[in-house]
């Protein structure tokens, strides 16, 4: 599947350069490398695409990027710079939303027995995703925009939205079992306060792929688009639903409120992710690098 790559040739309709809306100190609000920006103000969207020119995963500049991206959206949003209403997150990579944790750096830091660093990481994850999953403690709602498969930490991230909408035929998966170890990042805690705890278990248990279709019967996929339609599909749901938008920030807060998920607990699952992941053996850490080498070449395919 091919993306549509618009931004290269300037603004779309209704769209502004978000660095036109603001002043230009020493380092420009939204300025990154791996994530493109664009805020449409007609729907008081901020468009967000992941972009790297690399492996599609959270490696430690991607997320570095993330929590300056939250910051500057928290402020932009406070100060009345951007009337942020709705926030949309997707992905230019051909055929992938996220392929989640950067299995590279794991095995290094495994191999090397630095419980701090797989610790580090861990946290700085969660700490991006529970501020997500708060909606950055302002009026607005989150959108996942699926167009690829999102796998591992690519999953757990989308499962912090308030709605995801993906195209059909896409996949989700969470194969961290299948090499000895579990997905640390949210995945349980998430999961089994939509679904409840067995069936949470179970599906992380399986390590096997779900389609959009599948993920949308449970309730965890929110709307569906046809290949190609994902964004129109999100201008649709935000065009439905925005004189809605005060009513369903609260049922969102309200949800929140009645089954909680706080920071700590996030942090807990991630230092027994850590643990676990001391204990790998060689084997295990062969069979991780083989699933990094099966993905590169899928990814040289589509490329």
């Amino acid at each position: 599947m091919i993306l549509k790559s618009y931004p290269d040739s300037g603004p779309q309709p209704h769209e502004v350069s978000i660095h036109s809306l603001t002043a230009a100190p020493e380092r420009r609000p939204f300025e990154f490398v791996d994530l493109e920006t664009r805020f449409d103000p007609e729907l008081e969207t901020l468009w967000t695409y992941m972009r790297q020119s690399t492996r599609p995963s959270f490696n430690p500049r991607l997320l570095a990027e993330f929590d300056q991206w939250q910051t500057d959206i928290a402020a932009a949003r406070s100060s009345g710079a951007m009337p942020i209403r709705y926030l949309v997150l997707g992905s230019r990579f051909p055929g992938v939303f996220s392929l989640g944790g950067d299995l590279d750096l794991f095995a290094a830091h495994i191999r090397n027995q630095d419980r701090d660093a797989l610790v580090r990481y861990g946290r700085a994850c969660v700490q991006i995703l529970h501020r997500n999953m708060r909606s950055l403690d302002q009026p607005i709602i989150t959108i996942g925009l699926v167009e690829g498969d999102a796998l591992g930490g690519g999953f757990e991230a989308l499962l912090s939205f308030n709605v995801v909408i993906a195209e059909r035929g896409t996949h989700f998966g969470l194969p961290e079992t299948n090499f000895g170890l579990f997905p640390g990042m949210g995945a349980h805690c998430f999961l089994s306060r939509r679904l409840g705890t067995a069936r949470a278990e179970q599906m992380i248990l399986s390590g096997r792929s779900y389609t959009a279709e599948e993920l949308y019967d449970l309730g965890i996929v929110h709307a569906l688009a046809d290949p190609g339609e994902g964004r129109a599909e999100v201008e649709r749901y935000i065009r439905q639903n925005r004189r809605r938008h005060s009513g369903h920030c609260a049922i969102y807060a309200a949800s929140r409120s009645v089954n909680p998920l706080p920071l700590g607990e996030l942090e807990v699952v991630v230092d027994l992710w850590a643990d676990a992941a001391l204990r790998l053996s060689e084997a295990d850490l062969k069979l991780m690098r083989r699933l990094v080498g099966a993905q590169t070449r899928l990814l040289d395919k589509a490329a």
